[in-house]
């Protein structure tokens, strides 16, 4: 009995110890690189992307950081030369997911910028509680505002939607376009759920054990919300898994999915409906790209449709991350944005 009584007590307590590292709130990991990015807007902290991540792209590109706040950087891949185009990505990805939208634009026309949100990919990495909306929005402002941008062509989805637009929002008259794909610049009217895993993982310790304890599961089932689950074959999951297994800090990836407002006194619900009165006022050539397989977000495209009433839609196969299955379509659609917005 004194034998079992021993063993039940060892196992109390590394469920204990496992409940405490999973509930922990995280640390701050700032990355640090080495030599320096010259632009037209200044000097940037160079970094140089690992082996796994630089095999994806060419020698064009640039890879820095901007230091908006003491200690936290943005990671940004930059390539191409003319007019601006920001391209916003969402949870759990990083900037690589525009790679191939960016292979599929006419470099010789466009600046292609493609940050990381802070908690992703080579960016800071924060507690979980410092991940708000606000923060995100006033984070990815000041990086844009570094690079002395005064004009710009927007394409954004999932959290790259109100983060996106909400930066932007914060520069007033720099948006002049914009390429609208699976996201959403609105508060819940009233409790609701996104999707079933949004719902799930509110619950406090069962998002962690879903989340990070099980990460490697948890970016297998990206492939479950693509209209072709082969176009997220485990070397591309990798590409957005690794920098937070390796960091020491995969918060993000929850902590975003809990930023999802779940109705409207969710604490992301005053600066969505910010972002909803802004985005509301915009009168910019807009275009709608849409994954029609995309099982979290594709019902929100009729909403989109009453935001931007005059704006084509492009209704594709593809799921929720559309740069991985449709580049060339996203692409074509920023060229016409571009087109319209060098007429005016």
């Amino acid at each position: 009995m004194r034998a079992i009584a021993k063993v039940v007590v060892i196992l109390v307590a590394l469920l204990m110890v496992a409940v405490f590292v999973l509930l922990r709130d995280g640390d701050r990991i700032t990355p640090y690189g080495q030599g320096v990015v010259e632009l037209e807007g200044g000097k940037f902290e160079a970094f140089a992307l690992p082996d796994y991540a630089e095999a994806v792209i060419d020698d064009a590109y640039k890879s820095y950081f901007i230091e908006v706040e003491p200690g936290i950087k943005i990671h940004v891949l930059e390539v191409g030369q003319g007019y601006p185009v920001y391209l916003q990505h969402g949870n759990p990805t990083t900037g690589l997911l525009y790679r191939k939208v960016a292979e599929s634009l006419p470099l010789d026309r466009v600046r292609v910028i493609m940050p990381t949100m802070v908690g992703l990919g080579y960016s800071t990495k924060v507690p979980a509680s410092e991940h708000t909306l606000d923060n995100h929005i006033r984070w990815m402002n000041k990086a844009l505002s570094a690079l002395h941008i005064t004009e710009v062509v927007y394409v954004g989805q999932d959290w790259g939607g109100p983060v996106g637009m909400g930066a932007l929002s914060l520069s007033p008259g720099v948006l002049k376009g914009a390429v609208v794909m699976n996201t959403g610049f609105s508060a819940p009217r009233a409790p609701m759920d996104l999707s079933p895993a949004h719902a799930l993982v509110k619950t406090p310790l069962v998002g962690e054990f879903v989340v990070e304890a099980m990460s490697s599961f948890f970016f297998k089932r990206l492939a479950a919300v693509q209209g072709d689950p082969a176009s997220m074959p485990s070397e591309v999951m990798d590409l957005y898994r690794r920098p937070l297994q390796d960091s020491g800090n995969a918060k993000a990836a929850l902590a975003l999915m809990r930023m999802v407002a779940d109705g409207p006194e969710h604490a992301s619900a005053p600066a969505l409906r910010d972002i909803e009165k802004y985005v509301n006022g915009l009168d910019i050539p807009v275009e709608l790209v849409w994954g029609m397989k995309d099982p979290i977000l594709a019902k929100g495209l009729p909403v989109m449709r009453e935001i931007f009433p005059a704006a084509p839609v492009t209704e594709t196969e593809a799921g929720h991350f559309l740069q991985e299955e449709v580049p060339e379509t996203v692409a074509e659609a920023v060229v016409r944005v571009i087109d319209v917005v060098q007429k005016n």
